[in-house]
């Protein structure tokens, strides 16, 4: 059985049908790339299963369950978390400090206690600080955690966007161009850090426009061309499939 389970999905904003009768299934431990021209559907794709927006028709499942409609903190709790292409960091605090304070969905002890700063809540406070700190070595950070946000390449604004998203210990985990805009060096440090989430137990799918990256670190990839899905398949497959290479990668350097 698929991790994420889509059928008959489809999105229209007035007359506008964003996505298509949309079947897809994304498997537990891979790696799965999204692409497509400008336009195709991705990012709505990412915000029907991930809550921001409620699908006009069809289903999501996650885990074998029906999470259609729930909204994104529901689907966060469940382990489905999503990172944005408009960075959202604090940037005034630093990187450890951005880790460390995403860990706030987890926290079991009551605010009162909090309050009183109870030896139950440093206990906890303890215990994030640590998987605080694993996150920014899986991440390639830690050298990095006593910057500010805001003074930080945007290679590594990128994998601290990644690290926040692991704070909250997601099962699937959905980027939106990871590497988009970075130079080739910091494209080949994103994605071994998502190689590596990947190993840590976390599912990925990727939208991403860098060819190279896409064909390279995917297991598999979609296509996605006016809201429908044209093409799925190895990277090799995609490559060589005359349609994909006609609406999509024939356009791009």
């Amino acid at each position: 059985m698929a991790l994420l389970e889509i059928s008959g999905l489809s999105k229209h904003f007035g007359g506008l049908v964003a996505i298509h009768e949309l079947n897809l299934d994304v498997f537990d431990g891979e790696i799965l790339g999204l692409i497509g021209p400008n336009g195709s559907g991705k990012t709505t794709l990412f915000n029907l299963v991930t809550g921001f927006h409620k699908p006009t028709s069809g289903r999501v499942k996650f885990k074998g369950e029906d999470v259609t409609g729930l909204r994104p903190d529901q689907l966060a709790r469940r382990g489905i978390v999503r990172t944005f292409q408009a960075l959202t960091l604090f940037r005034q605090s630093t990187v450890f400090d951005n880790v460390f304070n995403a860990f706030h969905m987890h926290y079991k002890q009551p605010g009162w206690k909090a309050f009183l700063h109870t030896p139950s809540v440093s206990r906890e406070e303890d215990t994030f600080k640590q998987r605080a700190m694993e996150i920014l070595d899986v991440t390639g950070l830690t050298a990095q955690k006593d910057k500010l946000a805001g003074s930080l390449s945007s290679g590594y604004c990128k994998l601290l966007a990644i690290a926040i998203s692991l704070a909250t210990n997601p099962k699937l985990l959905l980027l939106d161009e990871p590497v988009t805009t970075l130079s080739p060096d910091k494209v080949e440090m994103v994605m071994e850090v998502v190689t590596r989430v990947r190993s840590a137990g976390t599912t990925v799918v990727t939208i991403e426009h860098n060819m190279k990256a896409i064909m390279d670190y995917c297991d598999r990839i979609v296509v996605l061309a006016h809201g429908r899905k044209i093409a799925e398949g190895l990277p090799r497959e995609i490559a060589k499939n005359e349609r994909v290479v006609e609406a999509y990668l024939g356009s791009m350097d």
